[in-house]
């Protein structure tokens, strides 16, 4: 798999080049007993462990598709190729406070249905003490440029992995992460040895939308949850199963293809190109597991015959489409249904259709259970 992995270990190894000064010596920050701001040392994340980015000929250091993209799939494509979602920079640091500066590149903060924090801002995890990842702070941006913020103070020296989620629904030209000087820092560990990324393409929902931030989209969850790199080429309202973006996500060695275009869909689409879809990436990977995934139900369609209709006759198209790869012996895909994955009370989402945090939740549940066979 192709990504930006800088492996360097603290201790008596070299120490990551940081912005302008010279790498802080390897010791312990002591706690602070001072009110004043702490002096700042500045470091390019790209310097980190960099996740989320299948591909490494990039137009912008953290785009989602390859430069030699764009004029290839359709505009409206390769522009939300340039939103960072789903990108993440893992790092351990022995510190006291964690600071970040980052330009977007986007004509707005949030959106009608997604929050400025989700859609522009950073969202950080820690490992707790237990191994598990806790959430810790959030990056509120501020300007359409250049935004920067203390993420945390405060907090014990002892080193400890991070985790930093980038926008959602902007891009990034650039950031940095500021720390105490003296803080002992360094990128996060390697993962295990053969632990391939999930690999997520489709919709304004694999996208992110509405969650409230980057961390809760159930993309994330889910890498969380498995402890492995996620890859979101989810297009907001442009996840379609082309030919042009099928080829490009071909290109990429994941342990699983996880097919979720149906929401931007119809019958007609899905029974044209769901089994050439399958067959593209079973040609270039002949034993990677490919899961396909009915779209979500709608909350108003309980009562809304039409929205209902779609559903049916798309969750049909798709039966038929796996139908046809099953009598023709490809191997290795499976079917994720729709009936669960938002729940049964109505109060999944924030329009019918985007999830909230709870319905993202809900979502990332029913993922695990088929995708948990799946990577064992």
């Amino acid at each position: 798999m192709n990504r930006r992995h800088l492996v360097l270990s603290l201790g008596s190894a070299s120490l990551l080049a940081q912005t302008p000064a010279s790498s802080p010596p390897s010791v312990s920050v002591p706690a602070s007993n001072t009110t004043t701001s702490p002096e700042l040392e500045w470091y390019d994340a790209r310097k980190f462990t960099v996740e989320g980015l299948g591909f490494q000929d990039l137009k912008s250091p953290f785009d989602r598709l390859p430069g030699r993209a764009e004029g290839v799939v359709r505009p409206e494509v390769w522009n939300l190729s340039r939103d960072s979602a789903g990108v993440l920079v893992r790092f351990i640091a022995g510190t006291t406070a964690i600071h970040a500066r980052w330009k977007l590149t986007g004509k707005s903060l949030a959106g009608a249905n997604i929050t400025a924090v989700a859609s522009s801002g950073l969202d950080l995890y820690a490992r707790s003490d237990s191994g598990n990842w806790h959430w810790l702070g959030i990056g509120i941006p501020t300007q359409l440029t250049e935004n920067t913020a203390a993420i945390v103070t405060g907090i014990p020296s002892t080193a400890r992995e991070f985790m930093l989620y980038l926008p959602l629904r902007n891009g990034v030209a650039s950031l940095e992460i500021g720390f105490p000087k003296g803080s002992t820092i360094g990128p996060g560990p390697a993962r295990a040895t053969g632990s391939k990324p999930i690999l997520f393409y489709g919709t304004s929902i694999t996208h992110g939308i509405s969650a409230s931030r980057a961390g809760m989209t159930h993309v994330a969850m889910l890498g969380r949850t498995f402890n492995r790199e996620v890859i979101n080429l989810g297009f907001s309202g442009n996840g379609k199963m082309e030919p042009e973006v099928v080829r490009l996500v071909a290109e990429l060695d994941p342990a699983v293809f996880v097919l979720d275009c149906l929401p931007n869909m119809n019958a007609t689409e899905t029974r044209e190109r769901i089994v050439p879809g399958v067959r593209m990436l079973r040609e270039a990977h002949p034993e990677t597991p490919i899961l396909l995934v009915e779209d979500r139900v709608i909350e108003s369609s309980f009562l809304v015959q039409n929205r209902r209709t779609a559903h049916e006759a798309n969750h049909a198209a798709l039966r038929e489409a796996y139908a046809t790869l099953q009598a023709d012996k490809v191997p290795n895909v499976y079917y994720l249904k729709a009936d669960d994955l938002l729940g049964h009370d109505g109060e999944g989402t924030v329009d019918g259709s985007h999830p909230t945090d709870l319905g993202f939740t809900r979502q990332a549940a029913e993922f695990e259970k088929v995708l948990r066979p799946i990577l064992k």
